[in-house]
């Protein structure tokens, strides 16, 4: 299993990335999973939900399962969040796992800029940035610049780029 961090500030383009870039990566045979990290509270449940009212009553953990898909719900409560190492040893074995946010973890990553965001590029001030995804030409980069819809490329920058899981265990 192979790794990379796909890092950028909000509204820079990062899920739309990849929801282009994953069908490309499926293409191409590989098996891939995705960590998205949230900087807010969330939820993917609802009330009324049987799953919702459970973690509301209390439960640690909630496993919701059908003929079609399994999810397992941990509430923190007063817990801090688990660290990257720990949620990729939760992951099944695949080819690639795609890790949106953990901008500040110290892995390779790739960069998604737009332009238009009013935001400084990450590159110059986060260590192992291997390329940047960009809306806009950037001369002065001292790393790959990928077009934003060049996405045959980014795939192969990503497959290039992805460390092995046990690099990201440390």
């Amino acid at each position: 299993m192979r790794v990379i961090g796909i890092a950028g500030w909000s509204g820079a383009g990062k899920t739309t990335l990849l929801k282009r870039l994953i069908p490309e990566l499926t293409s191409r045979g590989l098996r891939v999973s995705t960590i998205k990290h949230a900087h807010h509270t969330f939820d993917i449940d609802y009330p009324g939900k049987d799953s919702y009212e459970h973690r509301m009553a209390g439960a640690t953990e909630v496993l919701l399962v059908s003929g079609k898909r399994w999810a397992l719900m941990h509430e923190l409560r007063e817990e801090e969040q688990p660290p990257l190492k720990y949620l990729l040893g939760l992951m099944a074995d695949v080819d690639i796992v795609l890790v949106e946010g953990f901008k500040e973890k110290d892995r390779a990553k790739i960069e998604i800029y737009r332009s238009d965001n009013g935001k400084s590029l990450l590159f110059p001030e986060i260590d192992n940035m291997r390329a940047v995804v960009s809306d806009i030409a950037l001369p002065e980069a001292a790393i790959p610049v990928l077009d934003r819809d060049d996405i045959a490329a980014i795939a192969d920058a990503v497959i290039a780029s992805a460390e092995p899981v046990e690099a990201w265990l440390i």
